[in-house]
């Protein structure tokens, strides 16, 4: 199966290579996309998940690597939230002026590449 890279820019400015055992990822993700951090991780899951199933369908077995990427962006992307909320928290705005986490947060889709690291 044609493996891909999907590299990501947090809404810190880190940068993360996130891996996809299928190209279905560019399904959900396009180069340069902006996608608000709850729904880049949904995408992340959807992609993610058919991405391992097409794995099992394959070769008789779900493909850890998918699922694996999958728990990482979850936990970073939970990271990033319950930061958010802290200093949110910590703010003397009111409830109602402080913005959602989703309309704050952006994760970008920088690239998609090959396993040899050409551009898609």
């Amino acid at each position: 199966m044609p493996e891909i890279y999907f590299h990501v820019r947090w809404p810190d400015g880190a940068t993360q290579r996130c891996y996809s055992p299928s190209t279905v990822v560019e399904d959900y993700f396009t180069a340069g996309g902006e996608y608000e951090l709850t729904d880049f991780v949904e995408r992340s899951r959807t992609a993610l998940g058919i991405a391992g199933e097409r794995v099992k369908e394959k070769f008789g077995f779900h493909c850890t690597g998918a699922s694996d990427q999958l728990a990482q962006i979850e936990r970073t992307a939970a990271a990033y939230t319950h930061a958010y909320a802290a200093d949110t928290a910590a703010a003397p705005a009111s409830v109602a002026e402080v913005p959602r986490a989703a309309d704050v947060l952006k994760v970008i889709v920088e690239s998609l590449v090959n396993a040899d690291g050409s551009t898609r």
